[in-house]
């Protein structure tokens, strides 16, 4: 797995902290929740993970440690989060496109009405 150098990690984490600071002192300023959130996506980018808290936790834990540490630590978490969702799969139900459709027999597909349809023509 290739990660990121850990100065460019340390920089944007710094540049997502200000801005987080910035967007909660004035929460309504378009502009600057925007580039609060340009911020947090390339920090996610730069860290693989989905959502920004995330991707700061992640960047935080990979500058405390070494890049050994790191992977192995991601796979564990990864390892977890796998046990975890496999748990859950039985208890929940299908989804329904899921659902097997049965072909109607041939007495349902010959039903009266289309035997009227294809004698009425007679």
């Amino acid at each position: 797995m290739l990660l990121p150098a850990k100065a460019e990690v340390a920089r944007q984490l710094r540049r997502y902290r200000a801005w987080e600071r910035v967007m909660l002192a004035a929460p309504n300023d378009r502009t600057v929740r925007t580039t609060f959130e340009d911020s947090g996506y390339t920090l996610c980018v730069l860290m693989g993970k989905r959502c920004a808290r995330e991707a700061a936790d992640a960047a935080e834990r990979y500058l405390r440690t070494n890049h050994i540490t790191y992977l192995q630590e991601q796979q564990i978490t990864c390892l977890q989060e796998q046990h975890v969702t496999c748990a859950q799969e039985p208890n929940e139900r299908p989804r329904p496109g899921a659902a097997v459709r049965r072909r109607p027999s041939a007495a349902e597909r010959r039903s009266p009405a289309s035997e009227r349809r294809s004698t009425a023509g007679r």
